[in-house]
């Protein structure tokens, strides 16, 4: 695997790959890579084709209040997993690479950008389209896979891919669990052992919630329910427990079309997040 860090050895890199007219699959992370991640990788090279990793911790996704300084960064660990899972080339450019000076463009995406995780840390979804914006076109993918535990970051791409008409196949992969249900997730390793056991809360709120729902009871007083079981395993603050259209992310009060249920809380220091789809039918 080549570990690069120069833009002008990225793309000859990359141009190097496509020459057997195999695809290249593009999965971007940040880093402190758990089973979640490998199994993106392991999606990627599917059928053969190549792949490459970006590792990189974007600041203009952190607000000035957030973990930017804090998010674990072990890149020769996550090297030797990128290498033992097959990845072709590892992209892990500093931010003087993606951000020189002067840089001056930043990509918003409204409307579907402004709620969920984009109400309780402004700024942080302009950031995302920005940095993968950029890898877009830096890797130059022909397919590029995400972790549909970030929901609303996997919708936000999808909508600035289609309007911008970038050519590149987006996938959701399925949110990566622990054998418990806890969704595997790189701040997860800032959970202490009784954290750990109470962070368990959320992700079986969200399945109570879906039970209720799927059987009829009205989804307002499903999401009040859940918000009290987090409250009630030490969750503070809980930013969001809402049922949205599985698409727009409109916010829904009645289940009458697909639907995800998505969830987003404080244990002790840790901000978790997880969804679930409801199913009307």
């Amino acid at each position: 695997m080549q570990i690069l860090r120069d833009l002008p050895a990225l793309r000859s890199a990359v141009d190097a790959l496509k020459s057997d007219g195999k695809p290249v699959v593009l999965v971007p992370t940040m880093g402190a890579l758990h089973d979640g991640h490998l199994a993106l990788v392991e999606e990627a090279r599917r059928g053969g084709r190549h792949v490459v990793v970006s590792i990189f911790v974007n600041p203009r996704q952190f607000g000035p209040n957030e973990d930017l300084d804090a998010y674990p960064r072990r890149e020769a660990k996550d090297a030797q997993l990128l290498t033992a899972a097959g990845a072709d080339i590892l992209w892990a450019p500093t931010v003087e690479v993606m951000y020189p000076a002067g840089y001056a463009t930043n990509i918003s995406v409204s409307g579907i950008s402004e709620g969920l995780d984009g109400a309780a840390r402004p700024g942080h979804f302009d950031g995302v389209a920005t940095v993968v914006t950029k890898l877009f076109n830096q890797v130059r993918p022909d397919v590029a896979i995400f972790g549909e535990k970030d929901y609303q970051q996997l919708a936000v791409i999808r909508r600035f891919v289609s309007d911008l008409d970038l050519p590149v196949e987006i996938v959701g992969m399925p949110t990566q669990r622990a054998e418990d249900g806890l969704a595997l997730s790189s701040r997860n390793a800032y959970l202490s052992e009784e954290e750990r056991k109470a962070a368990l809360a959320l992700p079986r709120a969200l399945a109570q919630a879906k039970r209720q729902m799927e059987k009829g009871e009205p989804v307002d007083g499903a999401l009040s329910k859940a918000v009290a079981t987090l409250a009630g395993a030490g969750f503070d603050p809980i930013d969001y427990v809402t049922l949205c259209d599985a698409v727009t992310l409109a916010p829904m009060h009645v289940l009458d079309r697909p639907a995800q249920l998505l969830g987003a809380a404080k244990l002790g220091t840790t901000r978790l997040i997880d969804n679930i789809a409801v199913d009307p039918a």
